[in-house]
Order: structure tokens, then sequence, then C-alpha cells
């Protein structure tokens, strides 16, 4: 049922609906079943008349019977969401007479969890404001809470971002993500991904970053047999492999100016030809883009052609630093601590989180990351305070010696080697994670052989 065809059908019953018959409330729960994502039937009173299943699935059945309010059972709030310091989208449509959108941080089953919810407010046939419906869609990949997703945060900063990749998830625009190293701009694209209805297709990336112009071109659209020294068999291109779905390109400025015209002239006609071949292909993806590079400042310096800018720069989206989203440190640790040992729980002080909301971050959410994994090293319980994120940050204030070993000087006063700390470092990984060396790799930021080499 089409979305007017389920309004025009409600207006014939809004009689019956103030009779609150079981009859009634049944027929309008068939009605929200012609949606394909949660829906319920809200009362100007704010009372939850009807769900439909896809509802009862993500957030849990309701007894209509005990004529809850959405605000009840959405925050637990026992007052209407604009009286308890939030937007309230079912305000902001009757004053509109419109449809509106916000996103919220409702209670759900699996915890604290971002929903974009758009009101639509239904009107009699005399004009008078009757009714709402409510959609709900969970942000894939993104908890207001600590769980298995990756991305985590209640901050307003945090927030904005997700409001504006909810609006443009569902759109096939170009996305250019903005921010410094380390704050997650790939789990941004994730997000995005998930959000539209690509998401059954592949998301493919590539680092930009430190590729010369014929390892990008034979990356981005592969190459045949022969095309070069070393092409042994035919290699299927990304910008192939993503036909369907998603292409993200990692540091976009970092692409050589040569290989710039070939990337606009994809963009331009979705058509490519792989190194070494005169086959014209066809592909058809969604491009997301990311750097922490001001590609306005390299346009004017003559590095980053102008064309392929506003080709990339349809809707930029900031993702903020950590200094940007303090208030995220405590559920952003905890997560990370998860992931950094997903055996053992550990917990932080309050000293522990002060001292890691005082400090300032240069990698934003990787540096957070590494200084949690030395507490852990550090630890000798489950407990990590401040001492132990003390000792985590003077790991980073290296002093060179006569002899050019670099150590460092932890707060009791321990000279400890560098090279042993790494050493015991990279071997806790490999207890946690039962000897995979992909996934210490991995964790620790480096290469596999770069680890064999450490450990060595």
């Amino acid at each position: 049922m089409s979305k007017m065809s389920f309004i025009l059908t409600i207006l014939a019953f809004m009689q019956l609906i103030s009779s609150d018959k079981p009859e009634t409330i049944a027929m309008l729960e068939r009605m929200l079943e012609s949606y394909e994502c949660p829906a319920i039937l809200v009362s100007v009173d704010y009372e939850i008349l009807a769900t439909n299943s896809h509802y009862e699935k993500q957030f849990g059945s309701i007894d209509i019977a005990q004529k809850p309010r959405c605000f009840e059972i959405s925050h637990g709030y026992t007052v209407p969401c604009d009286q308890a310091g939030e937007d309230c989208p079912l305000i902001a449509a009757q004053q509109s007479g419109h449809k509106e959108r916000v996103l919220h941080i409702h209670q759900t089953p699996r915890g604290k969890e971002h929903v974009d919810v758009e009101m639509l407010p239904i009107h009699d046939s005399n004009g008078e404001l009757a009714f709402f419906v409510e959609f709900l869609r969970a942000i894939p990949l993104v908890s207001g809470q600590i769980t298995d997703k990756e991305m985590v945060g209640v901050s307003e900063s945090f927030n904005n971002m997700l409001g504006k990749i909810t609006r443009v998830g569902n759109t096939d625009a170009s996305v250019l993500l903005l921010g410094e190293s380390g704050t997650g701009k790939e789990l941004a694209a994730r997000a995005i991904h998930m959000a539209s209805d690509r998401k059954s297709h592949p998301l493919v990336s590539l680092e930009c970053a430190g590729l010369t112009d014929s390892l990008f071109e034979s990356e981005l659209f592969g190459h045949v047999k022969g095309a070069f020294t070393g092409a042994q068999t035919n290699k299927k291109g990304l910008v192939e492999q993503a036909n369907g779905g998603t292409l993200f390109l990692d540091e976009i400025g970092d692409i050589p100016l040569s290989m710039q015209v070939k990337l606009l002239r994809l963009l331009e006609s979705r058509t490519f030809r792989p190194v070494g071949s005169t086959a014209v292909k066809t592909t058809d993806f969604r491009l997301i883009c990311a750097t922490h590079k001001n590609l306005s400042e390299m346009v004017d310096d003559g590095l980053f052609r102008q064309d392929l800018y506003y080709r990339i720069n349809v809707f930029p989206i900031t993702v903020p630093s950590l200094q940007q989203r303090l208030n995220d440190i405590p559920i952003i640790a905890k997560a990370l601590l998860a992931q950094i040992s997903p055996d053992h729980t550990y917990r932080l002080t309050n000293s522990a989180i002060s001292a890691l909301k005082k400090n300032r971050y240069k990698g934003n959410i990787r540096e957070l990351r590494n200084l949690l994994s030395r507490a852990v090293i550090l630890s000798d319980n489950n407990l990590i305070d401040n001492d132990q994120i003390a000792q985590s940050l003077n790991y980073d204030e290296r002093t060179p010696t006569n002899n050019n070993s670099a150590q460092v000087k932890s707060t009791n006063d321990q000279i400890v080697s560098l090279k042993e700390y790494e050493k015991k470092y990279l071997e806790s990984l490999l207890i946690n994670f039962d000897g995979d060396k992909n996934k210490v790799a991995e964790t620790a930021g480096i290469s596999l052989r770069s680890l064999y080499r450490k450990l060595q």
C-alpha cells in the first residue's frame, strides 16, 4: 500500500478511532504493515495507538491497552521530549503542519540507540489535526552506549554528524568526509553505505596516500595479463568490484594530479578501461571520499583539480575531532577497551576518565586506543586508574640518550626501554588474540611484515 493510500484509508476510519474499539486498533495495525520500516500510530496526546511488526521486531512489543505515551516508551521520560530538553518531532509537526524529522537516542531492547525519527501529521476531513504516523529507523553501526557497534557517542557534535549521515544516506549523492586523521572517517563512510539502498552490495575502499600513478590506475581500473612487468594475470579493478555498491576513496587529496583527470572522467561517464585493455567497461557506484587536507586551498595552489573538487564535494560532512567531543570519551574508552581485550573486562576509575579528558589528542581516537592499550598492559588487575593513564601518557614523552636509544620515564621513576615496551605490548596482543598475527598487526596499526620484525 502506498503512503497516500494509507492516509486516505485512515481518514475513512477517523470516527472509529475515538471509540477505541479493539477491531479498529487491529485494522490500524494492519494498515501500518504497509510500511517497510518500524512505524507507530500516535495520538495528539502522545498515546501510541498501534504499531507494526517491523516496530515490534526491532523495538519490542507494546501493551496498547495501557495507553503508553511515545516519550515514555522511547526515552523513559515522564514528560514530552521538548520538556526534557530534546527536540520533539510531534510538536514540530504540529506547529508546521507537515512532516518533521529529528535524530533521537532511544531506549531499545539492545540499550540506547540512535534513531532517525520521521513524524507525519494526519488531518481529518475538516483540516483538524487528528494524529501522527511516526517512522523510526535505527542508524546502522552506531550506538549511544557500549555495544559491539563501531561508532559510539552522544555529544552534540557527534549527533550533528549523524544527522547529516541519515539525511544523505538513502540518496546517491557523492559525500566528502572532512576531518583530522584518526577521527573515524572510514567508519562514517561505512555508516553512510549501510544507510543506503546499496547496502546489500559491496563497500570497496582504496587508501590513496602513497600510491604512484601506475599503482593507483591499476588498483582503481584493474589490468589485463601482460599489461606491464609482473602482470601475470587479469586483475579486476576496484571500480568494477564496487559496481552496484559504494566506492570509498580515503585521503583523496593525495591522488596524483595526473590521475585526477582519469578519476574525473570515470565520475562523469561511469566508464573505464583496465590498464593494457582497449575494452571500455561501465560501472555504477556511489562515491564517498575522505581527506584531512584543505582541498579548497589545494585548488587555489594548483594541487587539486577544481572540476574534480566540485564533482566530489556534493555533500560535505565534517567528522568531529576527539577534542570536539570530550563528553564522549568515557563511552568511547569503554568500547575501545572491549575491543583491545575482549576476554577481560577493564573498568576506568573516575580519576582515569578525568585524566583522559584533560589530554589533547592529536591522533584522535587512534591515539586514545594506543593510550588504553598501554594502560591495559600496565594494569595488574581489571581496574585502570589515574596512575596507569599517567604512565601511559609518559610513554609518548620520548627523550633521546647518548646511544640514540629512545627511552621514557614513568611517573614512578622507572626507566623503561621503548623497544621493550613495544615487544611487551605486541606479545600481550598475541595472547589476547590467541596468536592471530593478522589481528595483532591490524590492532597495532602496523604491517604483518613489521610485526614479525619487531617480535624477532
